[in-house]
């Protein structure tokens, strides 16, 4: 018998940045998998949270997917938006553009006016079958925090592999088709600043987001409890700040506070 791990679909909840939002999951309910150990991430250090069960199948997803959509369309509320993010990397899942089809085809079926979002930290969009996975997504978000390589190996820590070089490149061949999501925050680390809000960081990132030229950005700040505690939200001013220059440079922006 197939067991539908109860990890696959939580919500929906209200995003921030995306409206009701139906979140899907691709990792199991124990732990998480992904490329980054993100200071700021609420779900906890990667170390602290090793899966222990084996990921969710192609076929146990599509089946939670598909038994959550036809409550909601029973029962409601009809969903914004379908959001692969969650407790890790969704594109690290080996069956993630499989995935991403039976999403979309399930979408049409039940909510053909719901998007569908990834928001993604960027590490795996060299892969020909993830890159293509995401063109097709309405909403392709993708995590740039800053271009600054030291600071993120502080703030987001990858885990392997990490170039910002590389992954400016990998964006820029989407053509315009993705979204620029962007953390800013201030505080410290072991007694090391992690402002990222200041004209050092601030200005070569926008230089890098007009090279990709993506059709918008999101920008934010923390919202809930970090396993660092010594770290706090960038002011409204200083997001606003920072959604003036992206503005001024000609590119739509979004401000979370």
């Amino acid at each position: 018998m197939t067991v539908i791990y109860p990890s696959p679909i939580f919500g929906p909840v209200h995003s921030r940045r995306l409206g009701v939002s139906l979140g899907i999951n691709l990792l199991p309910a124990d732990g998480k998998v992904c490329t980054f150990d993100c200071i700021y991430c609420e779900c906890g250090f990667n170390a602290d949270h090793r899966p222990k069960q084996p990921l969710p199948t192609r076929e146990e997803v599509r089946a939670a997917l598909e038994a959550r959509l036809q409550d909601m369309q029973a029962n409601g509320p009809a969903p914004d938006v379908l959001t692969f993010a969650g407790n890790g990397e969704p594109t690290a899942h080996p069956h993630f553009p499989e995935i991403m089809e039976d999403t979309l085809a399930l979408r049409d079926k039940y909510f053909p006016k719901a998007k569908v979002s990834v928001l993604s930290n960027s590490t795996f969009i060299h892969r020909p079958a993830v890159f293509d996975a995401l063109n097709k997504v309405d909403n392709n978000i993708l995590k740039l925090d800053t271009v600054d390589e030291a600071y993120i190996r502080v703030l987001d820590r990858p885990t392997g592999h990490y170039s910002v070089r590389e992954v400016i490149e990998g964006m820029k061949a989407f053509k315009g088709n993705c979204i620029v999501q962007t953390m800013f925050l201030k505080g410290s680390r072991n007694g090391e600043s992690v402002d990222n809000t200041s004209d050092r960081y601030v200005l070569p990132w926008l230089e890098a987001v007009k090279e990709i030229a993506p059709r918008q950005v999101m920008i934010y700040t923390i919202d809930r409890e970090t396993p660092e505690h010594d770290l706090q939200k960038a002011t409204h001013e200083e997001l606003d700040r920072i959604a003036a220059l992206v503005r001024e440079a000609g590119i739509t922006v979004s401000v979370s506070y």
